[in-house]
């Protein structure tokens, strides 16, 4: 049997396999609202054969947002268009849904990538950004202001007040976003964190804005829905985070009432290279599964179902997600399936193309 095509408790939601739909932001939204591109995007999704879809990283204010089209979940219009776009893939698909909440801090106030990826220059819009210190991403990137306790507590609530919205919507999960160089990994990076106060400092200073934002989420969030986080689990530089401090994070994230870890890396100046060869977070994974004993997820380069299947029944994470790889491959969540062995559950309408009511050649043509 499978473990990939396994069930899995995520906190008190069922997954019916251990594939998950990285979120992958669109920069399609308007004003942070989703629109029609989303609608197929996601419906797309819907029917991947993955257990769970994580909609792309939600910024929980207007000027948390790396670009002008990124999502939000601050208004009630923000809050009413992505409900309308859930139903309908609630309706359309068979995938469980998650949400990643987050705010962009030094890396805001950018272009989409097919306009440049850099900062927004000054006839484009651009707005002020706000880091743990005064420190720009990268050359030619604005310059941040430094955040004030009164700026904190505002993030603080404005997670909340996204988390909040989102239950309303209905998702089966809430995932903060601390990593890729954003807000909250900023300010756990002694690359970019230089503060002086209780934010900065040793590891545990630095921790305590993703701890208290954790917190609070949780205390808004009912424990009929799964609350993770993605974090990075190496900064790929000699003077940043390294795995140590990842399973040291997980470890404060679990006590602080998370049920899951996704673990990335990387992204936290301009310059820095993450690897390129296959699940290179993996061993990263791995040990904060062990050493952490929370519920893990991996991402970043995993491809092949036979790659995916080894992870999770070594037990080196419990579950691995996939971004550019169902792009390129809508129904790879399927063809893992026939790939290895296991049916994937489908859409009545979709039911056709399963093993169920395949043909003896086509049986034959899968285990041969």
């Amino acid at each position: 049997m499978s473990s990939l095509f396994s069930s899995l408790k995520l906190g008190p939601a069922e997954l019916s396999n251990r594939i998950v739909v990285s979120p992958m932001c669109q920069y399609s939204a308007d004003d942070g609202s989703v629109t029609d591109w989303h609608m197929a995007h996601l419906g797309m999704l819907s029917n991947c054969g993955a257990g769970l879809v994580i909609v792309e990283a939600t910024h929980v204010e207007r000027a948390g947002r790396i670009t002008h089209g990124c999502v939000g979940l601050y208004s009630d219009h923000n809050e009413a268009a992505l409900q309308r776009v859930i139903e309908h893939c609630r309706r359309a698909g068979t995938a469980k849904w998650g949400i990643q909440i987050a705010h962009a801090g030094r890396k805001a106030s950018s272009q989409r990538p097919w306009e440049g990826a850099g900062a927004l220059k000054a006839g484009q819009d651009p707005w002020e950004t706000v880091a743990p210190s005064a420190l720009p991403f990268g050359q030619g990137w604005h310059v941040p202001r430094a955040a004030t306790l009164e700026d904190i507590a505002h993030v603080r609530g404005a997670f909340v007040n996204s988390a909040k919205r989102a239950v309303r919507i209905g998702f089966d999960a809430i995932e903060l976003h601390y990593a890729h160089g954003y807000l909250a990994h900023s300010f756990l990076s002694p690359v970019s964190n230089q503060r002086t106060d209780q934010y900065g400092g040793s590891l545990e200073n630095r921790m305590r804005l993703g701890r208290e934002i954790a917190c609070a989420v949780r205390e808004a969030v009912p424990k009929s829905i799964a609350l993770g986080a993605r974090i990075t689990g190496a900064d790929w530089r000699d003077d940043g985070l390294t795995p140590d401090d990842a399973v040291a994070y997980a470890k404060a994230l679990k006590t602080d009432g998370l049920d899951y870890i996704d673990v990335s890396s990387g992204g936290v100046t301009a310059d820095t290279r993450t690897p390129t060869t296959p699940g290179y977070n993996v061993p990263i994974a791995e040990r904060i599964r062990k050493e952490a004993g929370i519920t893990t997820r991996v991402v970043g380069m995993i491809t092949a179902p036979a790659q995916a299947e080894s992870i999770v029944a070594e037990g080196k994470a419990d579950m691995v997600a996939l971004g550019r790889g169902m792009l390129d491959d809508p129904r790879w969540g399927w063809h893992a399936g026939a790939e290895l062995g296991a049916d994937v559950v489908r859409a009545p309408q979709y039911l056709r193309a399963g093993p169920k009511m395949w043909s003896p050649a086509q049986r034959a043509r899968v285990a041969s």
